[in-house]
């Protein structure tokens, strides 16, 4: 039997530089951005961008993809962390911070019933429940608070900030420390609804 190869280190790179290139391309025009422009960008060939990525909706979904699994591999490093708490905050920061980066409503074109879309969020959703359990085990977040709260809570600091006309890049930080403060179990009330199930 055959060892599977790792990717070439060129092949890779050329990957990484797409995906980057895609996501700023994709940001500034949306979803007509051409693959012309992506690969000038990215500083390859037409040919290469093909070679990854067969269609347009293929690139979005990596894109998608990479952010998740970068999230998950956060997720799984602060598993072995010595401090529950600061374990969640990290994670979220992480997450707001992320969205961040640029203009991302592209990646709603990329959904679920793409098959690498849906593994690569089950994978980031195991690391976030094991994060929030263990968390909640140590009493360091409140005993109410679930896996798939922290999930709907990710994006939240960024959309609140966007209201704002001219806001300060940091405005969404603000809105962070309120969620956080918000997960404290210190004077935490009965939450009135139960936690929701995504499926």
């Amino acid at each position: 039997m055959t060892a599977t190869r790792p990717p070439r280190a060129d092949a890779v790179r050329n990957r990484r530089l797409l995906l980057a290139a895609a996501a700023d391309e994709f940001a500034e025009h949306g979803l007509d951005a051409s693959v012309a422009d992506i690969a000038r960008r990215a500083g390859v060939g037409k040919g290469t961008v093909f070679r990854h990525f067969a269609t347009k909706d293929d690139l979005v979904a990596a894109i998608l993809t990479d952010r998740m699994d970068a999230l998950h591999h956060l997720g799984e490093r602060l598993l072995a962390s010595g401090d529950p708490a600061a374990a969640v905050r990290e994670f979220l920061t992480a997450a707001a911070a992320q969205r961040q980066e640029r203009d991302l409503s592209f990646l709603a074109a990329a959904t679920e019933s793409m098959p690498e879309v849906a593994a690569a969020r089950d994978r980031m959703m195991a690391t976030i429940d094991a994060v929030v359990a263990r968390a909640r085990d140590h009493g360091a977040i409140r005993a109410d608070i679930t896996g798939t709260d922290v999930f709907l809570l990710m994006c939240a600091p960024n959309y609140v900030a966007g209201y704002v006309p001219d806001a300060v890049p940091d405005l969404w930080r603000r809105y962070l420390a309120v969620i956080l403060d918000g997960l404290s179990p210190e004077g935490a009330q009965p939450l009135p609804i139960q936690p929701p199930t995504l499926t």
